[in-house]
């Protein structure tokens, strides 16, 4: 069975629970605050992990609780945790995430061993792997380790998938090695310009990614409104699971690793994209950006109990 390679970082998410998010000097009472496991790099192995693949990480922790409580629940969800660097004396990544009522969030993430990550220490891991199909990566490490990824990756002859957060830290040189890229809303708006809320303006902004950027390849995502595939000058609008979201952390990564399984399986991209909306979808009804993550049996069980086939 082909395996996945996912790079990325590596955190313990803080969640607090809240009705409503405080203004600038104003406290607030929360409901609740919980540990869960986080960092876009372990969320997204632990959703290829959670949907039968072999996957392996690459990424960055320290030598604290935060990193053995991470190494344990990662090891549990097996996902090769291998080749993740061990940082002495710097502390282990972390996002403060605040959930208001309507299941949206905010985060604050100190990157903390993720920033630790080099070049060479990519070069050294990914040569070691030789079943991967796929590369999943995302730009919460240095950016120099996310350009040596995607070119050796590219040399290995894998499939390159760019989540394409934060925005911010993304360079041109990034696209360049990318098969597809998979922005959000916000992502989309730093990286275009275009306010991609609707199937026309996500056109748009996919067009202009192949125009400008040359990315032939890109899944627009608009949240609750659905998502639009962009495949060489076609375009496909895939509407969203009619699902009550309580969480929506984690969202984006349970999508990416599901769409990354997919195409490993040798799936179209069409197909791949139905598959990773039925996943996040399914995600975000439950709390935990890698606890709310379903298994492949449960994606199987909740897409026979809807009348849902998936290619």
């Amino acid at each position: 069975m082909s395996s996945i390679t996912v790079v990325g970082s590596i955190n313990m998410d803080i969640v607090a629970m809240t009705d409503k998010y405080p203004s600038h000097g104003e406290t607030v009472f929360g409901n609740s605050m919980v540990l869960f496991s986080g960092g876009k790099g372990a969320n997204q192995a632990t959703a290829c992990a959670k949907l039968g693949k072999k996957v392996y990480l690459i990424g960055a922790i320290g030598e604290d609780a935060f990193a053995a409580e991470l190494t344990k629940r990662l090891v549990q969800n097996r996902v090769d945790t291998t080749l993740i660097k061990i940082v002495p004396n710097v502390p282990t990544g972390s996002a403060l995430i605040t959930v208001d009522s309507s299941a949206e969030n905010t985060m604050l993430v100190i990157k903390g061993a993720n920033d630790s990550l080099t070049a060479e220490d990519i070069l050294e891991r990914i040569n070691t792997i030789e079943d991967s199909k796929v590369l999943l990566i995302q730009m919460e490490i240095p950016v120099e380790a996310v350009i040596q990824a995607m070119k050796a990756a590219k040399r290995k002859g894998m499939f390159v998938i760019l989540d394409p957060a934060p925005a911010e830290g993304i360079v041109l040189e990034a696209l360049q090695y990318a098969d597809i890229i998979t922005p959000n809303l916000q992502e989309t708006y730093t990286l275009t310009g275009i306010k991609a809320d609707s199937e026309e303006s996500a056109i748009k902004a996919a067009e202009h990614f192949h125009l400008h950027f040359g990315m032939k390849k890109s899944i627009i995502k608009m949240g609750g409104s659905g998502l639009v595939l962009y495949d060489e000058g076609k375009t496909l609008f895939i509407p969203p699971l009619k699902v009550k979201a309580i969480d929506t952390v984690g969202a984006g990564d349970s999508f990416a690793g599901a769409l990354a399984c997919a195409i490993a399986d040798g799936k179209t991209l069409e197909e791949a994209a139905k598959f990773a909306v039925i996943v996040s979808g399914i995600k975000v009804t439950r709390k935990g950006a890698q606890d709310g993550i379903p298994t492949l049996e449960e994606v199987k069980q909740y897409c026979k109990e809807n009348g849902i086939t998936t290619g």
